[in-house]
């Protein structure tokens, strides 16, 4: 076994959750934005919320997957399902508060995500 992997695999983990918070951040602070802007309509900001979370739900597995390559990793198939996957639950049970001003996911979410991150890595294949 190769701890190693399994120290990459929260790196990679962590960079990916940050990234996809501030966007998942940014992203519904546009959608709140577009919904005050005095559309009177009941989905204003309805578009962008969707492309907000569909992007970070794509983008999670990729940057899991790149950054475990960018530290000469392969064999990122369990990582990159299973991390995308658990982000994607994660960040719908957490929503409402990404979604509400300065509102952010709690840490300890975020910390059990990195650790599931972990584990995915290291039950992936080993290195060649």
């Amino acid at each position: 076994m190769r701890y190693a992997r399994f120290v990459k695999g929260a790196i990679s983990a962590t960079a990916a959750a940050a990234v996809c918070h501030a966007l998942m951040t940014a992203g519904y602070a546009w959608a709140r934005g577009k919904a005050a802007t005095g559309e009177a309509t009941i989905f204003a900001g309805a578009f962008e919320s969707l492309v907000t979370t569909a992007s970070s739900w794509g983008l999670m597995p990729l940057l899991l997957g790149a950054g475990m390559r960018l530290m000469r990793e392969t064999g990122n198939i369990t990582l990159m399902v299973g991390g995308g996957l658990i982000w994607a639950v994660l960040s719908l049970s957490f929503m409402d508060e990404i979604d509400r001003p300065g509102g952010f996911m709690p840490l300890h979410a975020l910390a059990a995500y990195v650790l599931a991150g972990a584990g995915l890595a290291g039950a992936g294949a080993e290195r060649r």
